[in-house]
């Protein structure tokens, strides 16, 4: 099924970009999957080799687009899982995405000054779930 094989190479290449930046896969949300940094840095980096490796094997045949969209806090852990503010803004960000683009909030932004990373301002975007407009980053992906 096409589909699913789609979805095998999106899993392969997510996983094997996590394993590259010390990320860890908290869990498969059927059409993505979620997963925890010890480093914003990392996070970031971990989303635009997503983005580079799936536009490697994107064809007309496996027409593949993903969204990523990364927060740091404090998530609540519990049995395996994460839940809250974060994980919430995070998923958010992500539907919030274009194809092929990563949004982050302030905080991973401020977490990444000075890391050399192509990260540029889009100002505040009105969110499902947040009171006020969340102020928002994209990584330029060149």
């Amino acid at each position: 099924d096409g589909i699913l094989a789609l979805l095998e190479i999106h899993d392969r290449i997510v996983r094997d970009a996590l394993s590259a930046n010390r990320g860890a896969e908290v869990k498969h949300t059927g059409d993505g999957i979620m997963a925890s940094f010890i480093s914003a840095n990392s996070a970031v980096r971990c989303g635009m080799d997503v983005i580079k490796n799936i536009a490697d094997v994107r064809d007309e045949s496996a027409p593949l687009r993903v969204r990523i969209g990364i927060a740091s806090g404090e998530p609540i852990e519990r049995a395996n899982d994460l839940f809250g503010a974060t994980v919430q803004l995070a998923a958010r960000l992500c539907q919030h995405a274009e194809p092929e683009q990563i949004l982050i909030s302030n905080a991973v932004a401020e977490l990444c000054v000075g890391k050399m990373l192509p990260i540029r301002e889009i100002g505040r975007l009105a969110l499902k779930g947040f009171d006020d407009p969340v102020h928002a980053h994209a990584v330029a992906m060149r």
